[in-house]
């Protein structure tokens, strides 16, 4: 099991928060409403996957 210092922590979401921001703003202007969909889960269920690990 590994520990993360906060400054590991505050990257690792600094990064996910970076990533949505940076996503969201491509599928606005690329994608249709389905697409949009699929892709937002994607990227949440990647985003739950980070948090998860970053927490055991």
């Amino acid at each position: 099991m590994e520990f993360y210092s906060t400054n590991d922590q505050f990257l690792i979401y600094l990064g996910a928060i970076l990533a949505l921001v940076i996503g969201v703003i491509i599928i606005k202007k690329v994608a249709s409403c389905l697409i949009k969909t699929v892709v937002g889960l994607i990227v949440l269920a990647i985003l739950a996957y980070v948090f998860y690990t970053s927490m055991m």
